[in-house]
């Protein structure tokens, strides 16, 4: 992690204010060399993804490059926490703002890997993830080798969530998630900060489709999108079947034997 350095705030009107619970479309950038190599073929169909040039993301403020996770075993869902009257139209906008935030609180970029609107569009998050698995900030102490995917909005008790919203959050678990991974089973994962709700270095398992509050002391991603969180496996399994994956045997995932992660923190 670069050393932090002094972000100035800027002043923002009252209407873009905004809370948070700890975190026409063109061709994506190419891949750079020196980086990780962009993933193979997908196990499942990639779904459309407005990229970062085309919500106009501030690549000023990225601060470092992210690295490879070399496979995602598990993804956590998010909220973002924001109102979910917007006009899809006013997403772009609201994703600028949500990147200066990011990288005020020191992270590196945008911490999510990917975004969802209420209409179902999704855009690319942290730079990199269209191309390769890249590690992003989403999740304190299980970072390396997941998806953070964030459903732009806020979705506690009593809020409907839109179908078509679910639908691509599952479309992007069901083509990110590596071979082996079970959308209705478990995997092994290894704390990196005791921040979270494991001690540093402690084992635990995890749905291989969790939500934040299953790794963070936080409400995200909301009860009625937590409540979700069955309804979304579901539809990562009949996509992935529907493409032609493998499923694993049932212990297939509760694996993380043969994965050497780093123990330094990235933002």
């Amino acid at each position: 992690m670069r050393p932090s350095r002094l972000v100035f705030a800027v002043v923002l009107p009252l209407a873009f204010l905004i809370t948070w619970d700890e975190p026409a479309r063109d061709a994506l950038p190419a891949h750079r060399p020196g980086h990780a190599r962009p993933e193979a073929a997908r196990t499942a169909p990639r779904p459309d993804i407005v990229s970062r040039r085309t919500w106009r993301a501030n690549e000023e403020l990225v601060r470092e490059p992210a690295s490879s996770t070399h496979g995602v075993r598990a993804v956590f869902i998010h909220h973002t926490n924001q109102p979910n009257d917007y006009a899809c139209s006013d997403v772009p906008r609201m994703l600028r703002t949500l990147e200066e935030d990011h990288v005020r609180r020191g992270w590196d970029d945008l911490g999510y890997n990917f975004v969802v609107d209420r209409c179902g569009t999704v855009y690319e998050g942290r730079a990199g993830g269209a191309h390769r698995s890249v590690e992003g900030a989403h999740t304190k102490g299980f970072n390396e080798h997941s998806l953070g995917i964030a459903a732009l909005g806020t979705f506690d008790e009593g809020k409907k969530v839109p179908h078509a919203m679910l639908e691509s959050i599952a479309a992007l678990a069901a083509w990110k998630l590596e071979a082996g991974a079970d959308p209705h089973g478990r995997t092994r994962m290894v704390s990196s900060s005791s921040e979270s709700r494991f001690e540093k270095g402690s084992a635990a398992m995890f749905e291989v489709i969790s939500g934040h509050r299953d790794a963070y002391a936080t409400s995200c991603p909301g009860k009625a999108l937590y409540g979700k969180l069955p309804e979304i496996r579901d539809a990562v399994a009949r996509m992935r079947t529907h493409a032609g994956v493998r499923q694993p045997k049932p212990l297939a995932t509760e694996a993380g034997r043969g994965h050497r992660g780093r123990t330094r923190p990235r933002h």
